[in-house]
């Protein structure tokens, strides 16, 4: 499975949605719809760029919310969109309403990195989106301990997103060497699947990363041809045939 990384509103807002369109023709089982933020912590230099650049667009959390809204209507067969954004956006909005609007959007999940899953915020957005069927990918890193894969594993739903490295987001000359131990010790507390991201660029990574997870994400170097709508899906294509691969 691909987890395509698109961000919304770059390099504008029609761009953002060819792009959509791209990538779902192009196989992508699911769609990570970023969510532009001025202090975005876990994103590398490709993705913060493109956020500037959609923010000075006028995109936010709520701008977001309805581009998926209106790309899920022209496309009754697209793939689950998950929208990748911070804790921060998400108060200011308010938790149900955000869930009210996600849910109202076909939204079909959230991927929120500075949201731990045993923590009182959890609990609140929890109870505030998961009533709606809303699903919240925890994220597992390579220094979580047993007690927070539990949690994660207890608390995720859809799949487990799995963070290749330290550090943020972005192209890397090479996975992180103690990937295979991290995914399997992730394994050990779900039978959600299991999803690798960070760093993963290329379709020889994508392999390789597919021999060992259930699922792939990428996300800079789509993010880097979403004003090529012809290069961009050609690229998912080729994506999601190795990340298919057993």
């Amino acid at each position: 499975m691909l987890v395509a990384y698109v961000m919304a509103g770059y390099p504008d807002r029609a761009g953002s949605l060819a792009a959509l369109e791209a990538v779902a023709r192009g196989g992508a089982g699911v769609i990570e719809l970023g969510v532009p933020y001025g202090d975005a912590v876990a994103d590398g230099p490709v993705i913060v760029e493109a956020g500037k650049v959609a923010l000075g667009n006028g995109f936010g959390l709520a701008e977001t919310i309805a581009l998926a809204g209106e790309f899920m209507e022209a496309h009754s067969d697209a793939p689950p969109i998950a929208l990748m954004t911070y804790l921060n956006p998400m108060m200011r909005l308010g938790f149900p309403r955000v869930a009210a609007l996600a849910a109202e959007a076909r939204v079909s999940g959230f991927i929120v990195p500075d949201l731990p899953p045993d923590s009182p915020m959890a609990d609140r957005w929890l109870a505030a989106s998961e009533p709606l069927g809303i699903d919240t990918v925890f994220l597992a890193a390579p220094t979580s301990t047993p007690a927070r894969l539990e949690a994660l594993g207890a608390r995720s739903r859809g799949f487990v997103y799995v963070v290749s490295s330290l550090g943020v987001t972005g192209e890397r000359d090479e996975l992180a060497a103690g990937l295979p131990g991290l995914v399997a010790r992730v394994r050990e507390h779900t039978t959600l699947p299991v999803a690798v991201g960070f760093g993963v660029g290329t379709a020889e990574q994508a392999a390789e990363v597919a021999k060992i997870a259930d699922g792939v994400v990428v996300g800079s170097a789509i993010v880097r041809r979403q004003g090529e709508p012809v290069a961009l899906e050609a690229f998912v294509r080729e994506l999601v045939a190795v990340a298919a691969r057993d």
